[in-house]
């Protein structure tokens, strides 16, 4: 994807309507790209345009709150906002049944049961044998969870201050809401989530730096693992899931 250039110096910028239209058309192919990206893993039935504008909105969110004497670009601030607003509309809209979200649950609490009883990553037969299930059925209940674990890390709150909590995301996407006195310091959680990348099986780890490093989609990471898409999506949700379980351990309190 061809890199954006603008960026914004006085705050006023942003601000001035004319100025605001010009960066909605130049930043208008970046949430596209995600929208996309983030449609690629759900059900048919969810309108990618329905995406595309909520991601506007949460540019148009940028763009107020960017402050550009703060140490960060705008272009990476745009993503996580566009993106945030792309998985709000996503819980907005509650399209994962409840059957499924108590068997992902389910299937999160075997997983951590496991590894902290042998001290490593469990196997696929051991979660299903916890699970009391056929190995078939353990499969799929992953490749219906596909779409869910695009959502699991904004499940994970750290401490915000004495008035509440905030997801794990907001804090790495902008550093400067980080009070060293009230919160984590934010080289402490980059170090948590790289050590939980790093415990990661390594086809796990792999396909998780492939996927969210070097963009490719599940199909192109098939290929380059020589399995099918269906496998590299199960993967994927294992590796969300072994995330999700250490850093609420390590994070949350």
């Amino acid at each position: 994807m061809e890199t954006l250039v603008t960026e914004f110096t006085p705050q006023s910028k942003i601000k001035n309507p004319a100025k605001r239209e010009e960066v909605i058309l130049e930043y208008l192919p970046l949430v596209k790209y995600i929208a996309y990206r983030i449609a690629g893993r759900l059900p048919s039935h969810l309108e990618v345009d329905d995406l595309i504008n909520s991601g506007i909105i949460g540019l148009m969110d940028a763009m107020q709150k960017f402050d550009p004497l703060k140490r960060i670009k705008f272009k990476t601030y745009a993503e996580f906002r566009i993106r945030g607003a792309i998985l709000d509309e996503l819980r907005n809209l509650d399209w994962v049944p409840r059957s499924l979200r108590q068997k992902i649950n389910k299937v999160e609490n075997a997983f951590k049961t496991i590894e902290s009883q042998l001290g490593r990553a469990a196997e696929d037969e051991e979660v299903a044998e916890q699970l009391d299930m056929p190995i078939d059925e353990f499969h799929k209940i992953l490749d219906e969870s596909k779409g869910l674990s695009l959502i699991s890390f904004e499940d994970i709150k750290v401490d915000e201050d004495e008035n509440g909590r905030t997801n794990l995301l907001t804090f790495l996407a902008d550093h400067t809401l980080l009070n060293p006195a009230e919160s984590f310091n934010l080289d402490q959680v980059y170090h948590i989530v790289a050590n939980a990348i790093d415990e990661l099986p390594e086809k796990e780890r792999l396909v998780i730096s492939l996927y969210y490093y070097d963009e490719l989609t599940m199909k192109e990471i098939g290929e380059v693992l020589n399995v099918t898409e269906s496998r590299v999506s199960q993967i994927h949700t294992k590796a969300i899931i072994r995330l999700r379980n250490k850093l609420k351990s390590e994070i949350v309190q």
